[in-house]
């Protein structure tokens, strides 16, 4: 009987160490992927900032910091321009299968990121995948230091495998935005910002003039 409970457990474990067959689809599409360039123009929506819209170039090459070009310095949240999720691999990592949810009329399969490796810098990550197109819809990364992120992925064909449109959603407090560096033109309430309690906001990007180059 102890035999059998220790096999039904080793087999038990071995399937929980495996990694999603649909993300593994996914994530091949995305690891072919070698670099791609875009022009971003992004836009805050905070309730304390008003900042005019920004405009820059985003270069990236597979296996190095992804690199911004702009005449009007912006910092933004990486864990919302990393569209290759490089970062959310780069370590061994366990998933689990969370099941269905719908959005937009579309059933999405969720997927649980759980990184082995107390390298990785965050704790848990769930993605949306639509796996008839093999592609991420959103993500919602719980990272150890900077709070938490939601990541929308709009597509403007079933083609792309790169987003058209980003919203990325996160608390101000944790991520402390460098306020100072938002560039030109940028104004702050600080009696708002100074308040008590989690503020929310988001950043919209909107992608335009890919080039994208790919092992295939």
């Amino acid at each position: 009987m102890m035999r059998f409970v220790f096999l039904f457990l080793v087999v038990l474990n071995a399937a929980a160490q495996e990694v999603d067959a649909d993300l593994l689809a996914v994530k091949s599409r995305m690891d072919a992927i070698t670099a791609f360039n875009v022009d971003l123009q992004l836009d805050v929506d905070v309730s304390f900032i008003n900042m005019p819209t920004k405009y820059a170039k985003m270069v990236y090459q597979k296996g190095k910091p992804t690199k911004f070009e702009s005449t009007d310095f912006v910092m933004l949240p990486k864990r919302g321009l990393d569209f290759s999720l490089q970062q959310l691999f780069e370590y061994p990592f366990i998933t689990v299968d969370r099941g269905e949810e719908l959005r937009q009329g579309v059933s999405l399969k969720a997927v649980n990121v759980i990184p082995t490796d107390k390298r990785a810098d965050f704790a848990i990550a769930t993605l949306l995948l639509d796996t008839r197109l093999e592609r991420v819809v959103e993500s919602e990364i719980n990272t150890k230091k900077n709070g938490t992120y939601v990541v929308v992925f709009n597509y403007d064909k079933e083609s792309e495998i790169l987003p058209d449109m980003v919203h990325v959603n996160f608390e101000i407090e944790r991520i402390k935005i460098p306020l100072n560096y938002m560039g030109k033109g940028a104004e702050v309430d600080k009696t708002e910002l100074k308040a008590d309690g989690v503020k929310t906001g988001k950043i919209i990007l909107k992608m335009t003039n890919y080039d994208i180059k790919t092992s295939l």
